[in-house]
């Protein structure tokens, strides 16, 4: 089968064949049917990020992927059966260490899909069977695949780390990417108001508004604090997410925080984390919180809420091309090109 495969030591990318993987206790084969193409798989590829868990020194790429179900592996408890439209978790606790054999409790330590463990960048990848989420008939394959992740990614920071998207309240999102132009929409559903959308491409600005911003700012802008200010009668804001990963969006996005305001980190970046003047942050009992990832449960109910209409992810999937085309779908998406949200994989 064809996939897409990272060499770790010289971070060189190829798509090339490789063999159809059999799957073991416990496991399911699925055909892959859409992945998406992340930011974490272009720092991946650029090295500012590594596998923490990773066999060996090569990886299929991919951990946004949905498909059908195709073989089963043995001991895989019902319901789960061939033909089966699915969409797997981007990951799985290690399972190794005295949390997950000892205590039998979940740890931090997530293997990461297609990071620590082969991924979707491939015509079939193996799932563990916990590791799956049913999807509905009416969802296409295009658009379930990004819900591990860049969906349920600010869900988790919107409804967990952020713990301020309350009905009524102000909320800021620095960087209207593949994250952040879902964390707009899912702050406009939990009743967040004013959101604030803020990115330096107008054409990502204009999405933000049309995701339902109630305004959208250039960060270059002198009197952005002040914008945003105004539009909170004062205040500043309850929370602001860093969707961007870049330093200076922190320290802007701190200065906007209003009393007891929260900045939440969720874009990934190895820049040192500093603010000029923290003094603010202590006088104002303001916080900074990392938030990685989503919860238990995130995927299965951001799926109930595409399958009710509440959560509508049709303009998210900004392209899809032929799985032999990965390398060009990674410069697009690093060079934001057309400023993209998600670009599909598809085998």
């Amino acid at each position: 089968m064809l996939a897409g495969r990272l060499e770790i030591s010289t971070r060189k990318l190829t798509v090339r064949e490789v063999p159809v993987p059999e799957p073991g206790p416990g496991q399911v084969r699925v055909r892959v049917r859409a992945a998406g193409v992340c930011l974490s798989d272009v720092h991946l590829i650029d090295g500012s990020l590594s596998p923490l868990f990773l066999e060996g020194d090569e990886v299929t790429l991919g951990h946004e992927v949905a498909g059908e179900i195709d073989l089963l592996g043995p001991a895989v408890p019902a319901p789960w059966q061939v033909g089966d439209r699915v969409v797997l978790q981007a990951g799985e606790h290690c399972g190794r260490c005295a949390n997950c054999v000892r205590f039998r409790q979940p740890c931090l330590a997530v293997r990461t899909r297609g990071v620590d463990y082969d991924g979707g960048w491939a015509e079939y990848a193996l799932a563990s069977h916990h590791t799956l989420v049913a999807i509905p008939d009416e969802l296409p394959f295009e658009q379930a695949a990004i819900v591990p992740d860049a969906v349920s990614t600010p869900w988790g920071a919107v409804t967990g780390a952020g713990k301020a998207a309350a009905p009524g309240r102000p909320a800021g999102v620095w960087g209207v990417g593949g994250l952040g132009a879902h964390a707009v929409q899912l702050l406009r559903l939990v009743g967040a108001v004013p959101i604030v959308a803020v990115d330096p491409l107008p054409a990502a600005r204009e999405r933000a508004l049309e995701f339902g911003a109630d305004v959208a700012l250039d960060p270059a802008a002198a009197d952005l604090r002040d914008q945003v200010l105004a539009l909170t009668g004062g205040a500043g804001l309850d929370v602001a997410y860093d969707m961007a990963g870049v330093g200076a969006v922190r320290e802007q996005a701190a200065r906007c925080l209003g009393l007891g305001g929260r900045l939440v980190l969720v874009g990934l970046t190895p820049e040192p984390l500093a603010l000029k003047n923290s003094i603010a942050l202590s006088f104002r009992g303001q916080q900074i919180i990392g938030s990685y990832g989503s919860g238990p449960g995130a995927v299965e109910q951001l799926i109930e809420l595409t399958r009710f209409g509440r959560l509508d992810l049709h303009r998210s999937v900004s392209a899809t091309m032929p799985l032999a085309e990965a390398a060009d779908a990674v410069a697009r998406l690093a060079g934001k090109t057309d400023a993209p949200i998600r670009i599909i994989l598809v085998p």
